[in-house]
This record gives structure tokens, sequence and C-alpha cells, in this order.
């Protein structure tokens, strides 16, 4: 899928763009602070119904105005078109179109539009706590699974539901834990399965990617982590109720699980250098877009925001000539450094467009 034509009113500091794009690359150059990244975020919005940045909506909607709106046309590898439409007011709920029809559900839309978005802030997939690692598979996941997401959304409600069993100051209703349990278990292994299957598939790919960004120069690896792999999940969920209901909350299940990011034999959260650490979450996020493109059978957009700060010369060269390769499809990149941008236009050979921003505006 190609994002052809893009229109942006009041989404963050862009105030209105109407942009023509090229189906293989697209550049966008201007100092921090000036809208590179929002306009990124909105492509991302138009896939995910929700920006990277934020999970509240109205925190996008440009200072001053009411209301923010932004349609995508895009076009099939049959030449079909779709259009995407999001648009909201302060204080009202979005409305999320495909082809001028409102979606029931928002999550009937994952999918539709692949992508995979490499930002600075992605250190925290090796900074941060174990959610942030779980939301990476969960993001790559449902988007070619869409079962996934649904079972996600009932593990998630059966969570919610126990969690509220174990605060009360009354003893809780025995039957009652033994349903949220029962559905607990249920759709925690059917999600520990899929996850399970994603770190297998995408782990070799993803080492192949470290070794040829890094020169091979190190040896990295994933270990998925769950309480599955300790025996049934609904056995090892009853086994501390009690220490639960002394918590008030639930201590077991795979809202727990987490990814063990290894170098050599040691974490990279410990070990990794930050030319390192920034190799490994490339790495990793390319790694899902070719996995993620062997899965729907076609090439996700792939999203590159000020990806080469901290990296050294000889692993951008590196990235520059992996991703101008035809694995990858429609790719829009962010920078500062012009003499970046002109490499990869250079290396690629291909179509391109080349936009300057400016205090929100935007200009081919």
């Amino acid at each position: 899928m190609i994002l052809k034509k893009l229109s942006i009113l009041n989404y963050k500091n862009i105030a209105e763009a109407e942009l023509e794009l090229s189906p293989k690359m697209n550049c966008l150059v201007g100092n921090n602070g000036e809208g590179k990244t929002n306009l990124l975020d909105a492509v991302y919005y138009l896939s995910f119904c929700r920006s990277a940045g934020t999970n509240i909506d109205s925190h996008v909607i440009r200072h001053g105005e009411d209301f923010f709106m932004l349609q995508g046309i895009y076009e099939r590898e049959n030449g079909n078109e779709e259009q995407v439409y999001c648009g909201m007011k302060r204080g009202t709920k979005k409305h999320f179109k495909r082809n001028k029809k409102e979606y029931r559900k928002l999550s009937e839309h994952i999918g539709l539009l692949p992508l995979i978005m490499i930002s600075p802030s992605d250190t925290i997939l090796i900074d941060g706590g174990s959610e942030e690692r779980r939301r990476l598979m969960d993001v790559v996941i449902s988007q070619y699974d869409s079962n996934y997401l649904e079972s996600l959304n009932r593990y998630g409600k059966a969570l919610m539901q126990r969690n509220s069993l174990l605060k009360l100051e009354v003893e809780p209703d025995a039957a009652l834990l033994d349903i949220w349990e029962e559905q607990m278990a249920r759709e925690g292994e059917l999600l520990y399965d899929k996850r399970k299957d994603f770190i297998e598939s995408m782990s070799p790919v993803f080492r192949h990617i470290y070794q040829r960004i890094s020169e091979g120069k190190e040896q990295v690896s994933l270990h998925y982590v769950s309480h599955c792999q300790r025996g049934s999940l609904i056995d090892v969920i009853r086994r501390d109720r009690q220490k639960d209901r002394i918590m008030g909350y639930s201590l077991h299940g795979v809202h727990r699980d987490d990814i063990e990011m290894m170098i050599g034999d040691y974490l990279i959260k410990r070990e990794g250098s930050q030319g390192q650490s920034k190799t490994f979450v490339t790495a990793l996020k390319l790694a899902q877009l070719l996995f993620l493109k062997n899965k729907v059978g076609t090439a996700p957009m792939l999203l590159l925001d000020d990806i080469f700060d901290k990296l050294d010369a000889g692993r951008v060269e590196q990235i520059i000539r992996l991703v101008g390769t035809e694995d990858f499809g429609q790719i829009f990149i962010t920078d500062t450094n012009r003499s970046h941008i002109d490499k990869i236009l250079e290396s690629s050979g291909t179509d391109y467009c080349l936009f300057k921003v400016e205090n929100g505006k935007i200009e081919n």
C-alpha cells in the first residue's frame, strides 16, 4: 500500500498541508522542532488510529484550534485506491472512515495500512519497562492477525475484573475469580503462542540485519520470557491467589511477559553503548518490517525519524544501503543533516520527493 496524497489540518504545529508523495522515498529536511516528526506522526495516526507520542487524542489538535483532520489517499498493488479519513473536534469522539464509511470498531482498521516507525524514543525498548517490549510485540502481531487484537482485549478485560475483585476489602466471590482466571488463562495462552512464534521467526532476520549494520562487530539475541513457560497458565495464576490478594493485583500472567535483549552474554541495557543500543533497536524495527512483509505480502511503510544520531559513519552507510534495496517499499525519512539525505538519494537511485519543513510549513 502506497500513500499517494496526504492532507493535514491543525495537526500539532502543522496548520495546513497538501502533499503529493513519492511511492518510494520521501525526505523531510529541517531543524529540530519545526514539524518533521509531526508529519510522520500524522502518517502513523492514519495507520493505527492514534498518535505515536500520546494516547490523548485532543493533544494532537493545534494550539488555538478546535479540531484536526487527516486524510490519506492510498494505492493498492492492483491500482485500486483507498481513502482514509480521521477528524475530531475538541470534547467529542474522533471519527475514522475508510472510503467515506465510518468504522464500527477502530480495531477493524488495524492492519489495513501496515507501518513500522523508527524514532529516537525507541531506546525506551531497551531502557524502559517490560510494557514497552510487550507493546512492540502487540503492535506488529496485530497488523497481520486480527484475532490477536481481539484476544488481547479480552485478556485485558479479564485482568481488570480480577484485579477489581482482588482489591475488595471483603473476601471476593471465589466463583467469580474462577471465571476471570479461566478467561485470563485461555486468552493468555493464545497470546503466548503467537508472541513466541513471532520472536522465534523474527530473531534470525534481526541478527542478520544487526550483523550487517555493525559489520559483524557484535553478536545479539532476543529471549522471550513468560509465566506460560512455567506450566499451565491457569495453575500459575491460581498458585499465588492469596499473595495477589495481599498485593491487590495479579502478579502472574502474560501481562508480565518480557523480552531479554542481549549483546553477547549480557543485557544490552547494562553493557551496550549508545551506538550499540541505537543499532539494536534499528535492526529490530527493520526486522519487524521484513517479517511483516512476509506475513501480509507487501512491504509496510517505513518511517525513519532522525535515526542517524549517535551512529558512526560506517553504520549510517550500512543502513542507507539496506533501506535502499527492493525489500523496502515506501519510506519517509527526516533529518536535520542534508548530507545524510543526499547520500540516501544518491545510494538508492530511485524516485523521491524532498520537502523542507520550517515552523509547521512544508514545501516541496
